[in-house]
This record gives C-alpha cells, structure tokens and sequence, in this order.
C-alpha cells in the first residue's frame, strides 16, 4: 500500500452496501456539513462498515438493538477493509449527489462530497471486537499500518498535539478553511479528544486521559479488548 507512517487518516462510516459502490464505482463519499469533523481535507478515508452491513446496509446509529444480533446467536463484527486516497473535496447539497432522491428530507441540505482515488484493500481487517457505535475520528498511517482492531487506531496521548497540529496546518492550506475556525493547541485534553473524534472510543475502551502513563502508553489492565 502506499499509506505513510505519517499520513493524516480520517476513519469515515459505510452506513450501506450502497455507500460501498458509490466510493468504488463513483468514487467519492458524502459527509453531512452539519456533522462534519473538522478537517476533511486529509490523505486518506479509511472505511468503517459496522456489524449490520451485510444486512443490507441498516444505519445501526440510531438502532436500540445491536445491529449484528442475526437471531440466530451469530453476531456479525464491524471492520475497517478498505481505504481510499482523498483526491480533494467540495460543498454541496445532497440533492446533487443523488439525483434520484430529490424530494428526500434532507435533500436542501450542504454535504461534502470527497474526491477518492481507487478503493484499497487492508491485507487483514481491523476489527472491532466488540459492539462499537462509531462516528468520524482521526489517525496516522503508522497506526492504521500496525492495528488489528480499532482501539488500536487511538492515538496516544503524546501524539495528540502533534496530529491536530498537522491537521490544522493541513486545514490552513485549503481556502475551504478559516483559521479562526480551528482551535490552537493550548486546550484542554477533553476537548482535543473530542477534536480528534477518539473521546467516545476512550470511554468504550474505558481508557481515559487519567489512565494513561507518563509515557502516553494505555496501562494494559485498563484496557478492554
């Protein structure tokens, strides 16, 4: 593959097998603006598909039930398969990326659609061992090259500033992009969590930045597999 160590990650949702085609056959991705994370503007997308994706694609993020429960006592696992080279981006509404759905109720609204080079396969997936409910959340080619599952991908502690550094500087490339919008350095542990999208991954994996050692390394007894 030709993922760098350095290389700025962005892990993005395949609510659907759909999804899944457009990126391949199509090649690009839509994110609603108003969710958006804070930086689109990064190397690579790579692909969640959550647990209910080979059942047709159910957005499980607004489900009651585990997704992967069959009724059958299988329980499917998400995974990270695929990723994709960011070719670049742009705003626009959903009702131009999909034509045939113009009187959807969201269809007025702004979407980023992302530019994507040809789907990449992961020699082995990265999965997620247990239920995981995951939105966007940001990491390094050196991470995603290593992990075998996905608390894998969380930065550590020491690397967090250098990686929103290297994503506002990213950011501050684009005209898309006003300064003032992205915060600096100097915060809070809680809120550059939260920036990099890995505060609810934390919590899942009932690692917070307390638990952590001087080194930034996750104590292996507080760790959830």
């Amino acid at each position: 593959m030709s993922i760098a160590p350095t290389s700025l990650i962005l892990v993005a949702v395949l609510p659907s097998p759909r999804d899944l085609e457009i990126a391949r056959l199509l090649g690009w991705y839509r994110i609603p603006f108003r969710t958006a994370p804070k930086v689109v503007a990064v190397d690579y997308l790579a692909f969640y598909q959550p647990g209910s994706f080979d059942d047709g694609g159910t957005d499980y993020r607004d489900a009651d039930q585990d997704p992967r429960d069959t009724g059958k006592g299988q329980r499917k696992v998400g995974r990270i398969q695929f990723t994709a080279v960011v070719r670049g981006h742009e705003l626009t509404t959903r009702a131009e990326l999909l034509h045939k759905e113009a009187d959807h109720p969201r269809a007025g609204e702004e979407y980023y659609k992302i530019q994507l080079g040809p789907l990449e396969q992961l020699p082995a997936p990265i999965l997620a061992e247990k239920w995981r409910r995951i939105t966007f959340f940001y990491t390094t080619g050196e991470y995603l090259l290593k992990a075998s599952t996905i608390h894998e991908l969380v930065v550590q502690s020491g690397e967090r500033e250098l990686l929103w550094q290297s994503l506002r500087e990213r950011a501050n490339q684009s005209q898309a992009y006003q300064s003032a919008d992205l915060p600096d350095l100097e915060m809070a542990p809680e809120l550059l969590t939260a920036l990099l999208g890995i505060h609810d991954l934390m919590k899942i994996t009932n690692v917070s930045v307390n638990k952590l050692d001087e080194s930034g390394k996750i104590r292996t007894s507080e760790t959830v597999g």
